[in-house]
């Protein structure tokens, strides 16, 4: 996998994620990373900003790494806590989007994050630089199926909260406490049916300007956060 970035670099540098190669330009000045590199016993590749133009559809910041892919977690490893707080994602496509939140469930805590297999975005470079270099420290899960995983969730003593504006009520008004998983549904359809009707609480984020709806990330941080708070 590619991934550009200095944020990026510094978290995958610190955390000695494997890394086949780096590429530097050979103006690139930043102390903080190049005594990084030097810590790891890594030659970056220094080249002419005319040949880093390769690279130009990156917001590449002077750096380009190549390191192994995105390593997912099993399930079980963030759903034992008796408090978990998680985010699953109905089949959100926009890495952006998939980038901001894990940036957010990371500086929130939550305990980790879970994926649908198919018909959704994974981990790439995107995301890695969206994420502002949050990813190494949040646990991802893939899963075959949403349904299936979320009745494994109850059984886990999970309370289920999607969102939605329709037939849903103020997310200020739920109680978050105990494990809670929060749903978030994809930018153009929401939650699909079946997964709202799995869910034991729909929660709606009061609108008061024209615009009726929000950015999924958007969104998803509002709630972890209530989620959160919730919680002190």
């Amino acid at each position: 996998m590619i991934v550009y970035g200095r944020n990026v670099a510094k978290e995958i540098l610190k955390n000695n994620k494997k890394i086949d190669k780096i590429i530097i330009q050979e103006d690139f000045n930043d102390n903080s990373i190049i005594s990084l590199i030097e810590k790891r016993k890594i030659e970056p590749i220094r080249i002419t900003k005319k040949e880093f133009s390769r690279f130009d559809k990156y917001s590449h910041q002077g750096i380009i790494l190549y390191v192994e892919d995105f390593k997912y977690s099993e399930l079980e490893e963030f759903i034992d806590d008796e408090n978990a707080k998680i985010v699953i994602l109905d089949h959100l496509e926009d890495p952006h989007n998939l980038g901001a939140i894990i940036r957010t469930c990371e500086a929130a805590g939550i305990n980790g994050i879970i994926l649908p297999k198919d018909r959704s975005v994974s981990v790439n470079s995107t995301v890695m630089k969206t994420s502002a270099g949050a990813l190494e420290n949040v646990k991802i899960a893939l899963v075959t199926n949403l349904n299936q995983t979320i009745k494994k969730l109850k059984d886990k003593g999970f309370w289920i909260v999607g969102t939605d504006m329709e037939n849903s009520v103020d997310y200020r008004e739920i109680d978050y406490s105990g494990k809670i998983a929060l749903v978030i549904g994809s930018e153009g359809f929401g939650m699909s049916e079946s997964i709202r009707k799995s869910c034991d609480f729909v929660a709606r984020i009061p609108m008061n300007g024209k615009i009726n709806s929000l950015n999924a990330s958007v969104a998803a941080g509002i709630m972890i956060y209530e989620v959160i708070r919730s919680n002190k």
